[in-house]
């Protein structure tokens, strides 16, 4: 099985530093960079190459939206995943309509965003 590549966007350092160690530790997942806003999340997609993106909603200057939809049109063949601890159901459709291919809450179970960032990178391949 081929390892994806993730690029983590969030601006929460504990939760960042926290969802990067968990994601380290499974054998499918490698985490190739880790920024803590949306406007580096282009210049970390751009110098990685990720299969998959994950993107916070709620961040300071550049949003989850905002920096999707960016990431979508300098990243060609990019999946975005987004997440999000309270975005309501037109925020979150915002996020899909931006071009995330899925939006996922943070109290998900590690295995689900696991399984949503493989699924995110086996829509693009």
């Amino acid at each position: 099985m081929r390892r994806v590549r993730v690029v983590l966007v969030e601006d929460n350092d504990v939760f960042r530093e926290a969802l990067e160690l968990l994601l380290g530790m499974r054998g499918e997942v490698d985490v190739v960079a880790s920024v803590g806003d949306g406007a580096a999340a282009v210049a970390a997609a751009l110098e990685h190459r990720p299969d998959v993106v994950l993107v916070d909603y709620r961040m300071p200057s550049v949003d989850g939206i905002q920096a999707t939809t960016e990431l979508l049109a300098k990243v060609p063949g990019l999946a975005v995943v987004a997440l999000t601890a309270s975005a309501d159901e037109g925020q979150r459709e915002a996020l899909l309509n931006a071009g995330a291919v899925l939006c996922l809450r943070k109290d998900q179970e590690l295995d689900e965003i696991v399984a949503a960032i493989r699924q995110a990178a086996a829509g693009v391949e």
